[in-house]
């Protein structure tokens, strides 16, 4: 196998000369480029971009921590951050944390050692220390979905209180006055501040916030099932739902269902995420869309700049705007 020494050999110049003709950086005159092209040619010399790579110390790679890919919104941030990365010449390396802190650990230390260029993260808690010493080092870090606003970190996310308030307001002015809300882990501020737009919607229509409409989320989505299926069965009047998940949404049309109740008839529900799937329900269901596309693609936008201008650089959060997209589980 040829190396850049043959090359140079061959084409009668340096090594450096070589390495200048390689990385288009540097002014070299069309003759000598020339003969190094085609001792390159005749050669067929392949050259080590792990080298170029601890040399530059940049290796044109990214990487993306996710909870897990399982839940559907995962791959469409992914596949915003790649399209950004694809057309600036970057390869996205993902990672899956399984919402585990030491996990999550873990991975930024060997990423950083790996030399990857920059980090995009969903943190799997929002006490995060590791994220913030690893933003102060001044490595280029991107927060998505999750994490706290204005916190001098780099982030991008929709108003999880608004999205919420949006749409128990929506149920509200469609009539509906008994409004659960199957809610989310309380220690992810996410979900914190979507339970907090809920309330805020009640209390701004005159409506009571029952503590036996919050069905809240324990460790696994299953028990919400069991929990929807306990309020309804016990008496508790239910004539809306707003889910905040669309994962979530589809465990209570399910326990809603199985005990013979019929949707949106009796309940409404509404959901917060616009999967794609979610108008393949029966019924479709009614949600507030999130542009998860868009978030991962402006995350990679911020991330590249970050890596390219460090100087110019500007850590702030960015809100995408969210849409109602109403369908047939909503009356």
């Amino acid at each position: 196998m040829a190396t850049i020494k043959d090359v140079a050999r061959r084409a009668n110049v340096s090594v450096s000369t070589v390495s200048r003709v390689l990385s288009g950086k540097a002014f070299v005159d069309d003759a000598t480029k020339t003969r190094v092209m085609e001792a390159i040619q005749a050669l067929n010399y392949q050259p080590n971009p792990l080298a170029r790579a601890l040399r530059e110390r940049k290796t044109n790679i990214i990487a993306l921590m996710v909870p897990g890919i399982e839940n559907q919104i995962w791959p469409l941030v992914a596949r915003g951050v790649e399209n950004v990365a694809r057309k600036n010449n970057y390869t996205v390396l993902l990672c899956n944390t399984d919402d585990d802190v030491e996990t999550e650990k873990r991975y930024l230390v060997r990423l950083r050692r790996q030399w990857v260029d920059g980090i995009i993260v969903a943190p799997a808690r929002d006490d995060s220390p590791h994220l913030r010493e690893l933003h102060d080092s001044g490595f280029p870090v991107a927060q998505v979905i999750r994490g706290f606003e204005n916190d001098g970190m780099d982030n991008v996310m929709i108003d999880n209180f608004r999205v919420a308030y949006d749409a128990a307001s929506y149920l509200i002015k469609t009539g509906h006055r008994r409004i659960a809300i199957a809610s989310g882990r309380q220690d992810l501020h996410i979900y914190r501040r979507r339970l907090e737009g809920y309330k805020q919607a009640l209390a701004d229509h005159g409506l009571e916030a029952d503590p036996m409409l919050v069905l809240q989320e324990i460790k696994e989505l299953n028990n919400l099932y069991r929990l929807t299926q306990q309020r309804l069965r016990s008496g508790v009047q239910i004539d809306g739902l707003l889910a905040t998940s669309d994962p979530k949404a589809i465990i209570v049309m399910r326990a809603i269902r199985d005990i013979g109740l019929r949707i949106p008839q009796d309940v409404s529900v509404i959901s917060i995420d616009n999967i794609e799937q979610s108008n393949y329900f029966e019924p479709q269901l009614t949600t507030m869309s999130i542009p998860f596309i868009q978030i991962g693609e402006l995350a990679a936008k911020k991330l590249i700049f970050h890596i390219h201008d460090p100087e110019h650089f500007e850590a702030v959060t960015d809100y995408l705007d969210t849409e109602l997209i109403i369908r047939k589980s909503t009356r």
